[in-house]
C-alpha cells in the first residue's frame, strides 16, 4: 500500500496569520480550535491541506517545493490582481502576449507559488 500526502506543512513566523491569507487564496477554512498566537493552523480546502507550523528562523533562500495554484473560476490574471489584493507579491511575471506563461508571487512570509493559466484558458475558451 502507498502512502497519502496528508498536508503541506509551511514553516513561517505567525501561523494563524498566514494561514489566514491561505485559507483566503483557496477558499478554505482554518480548524475551529485555531487562534491567533497558536504555535499551528491548519487550513483545509478542496485542493489541499496546509500546516502552517511556527519556527523561530525566517526564510532565507528560494522555497525547494512550491505550489502552483489554478484558478477555478477566474482567469490567471484575475487570480493574480484578487492574491495582490490579498497581501501577495508579484516577484516574477512569466505571461507572454500569446496569453501562455504563468506568474510568480510570494505569500505575506515570501514564500514563492505560482499562478497559472485557468483550465478554460489551457482549453481556449
Amino acid at each position: 500500500m502507498s502512502s497519502l500526502v496528508r498536508h503541506v506543512t509551511i514553516d513561517c513566523a505567525d501561523p494563524y496569520a498566514l494561514a489566514t491569507f491561505w485559507a483566503e487564496v483557496l477558499d478554505g477554512a482554518l480548524a475551529d480550535d485555531d487562534n491567533p498566537g497558536d504555535p499551528e493552523a491548519l487550513v483545509e480546502s478542496a485542493g489541499a491541506s496546509l500546516l502552517f507550523i511556527r519556527v523561530p528562523e525566517g526564510k532565507t533562500v528560494k522555497n525547494r517545493v512550491h505550489l502552483d495554484l489554478q484558478p477555478q473560476d477566474r482567469s490567471r490574471d484575475e487570480e493574480v490582481e484578487r492574491l495582490l489584493a490579498l497581501g501577495a507579491k508579484l516577484v516574477g511575471d512569466h505571461r507572454r502576449a500569446d496569453g501562455t506563461g504563468w506568474a510568480t508571487m510570494t505569500d505575506p512570509e515570501g514564500n514563492e507559488f505560482c499562478v497559472e493559466r485557468s483550465k478554460a484558458e489551457r482549453a481556449g475558451a
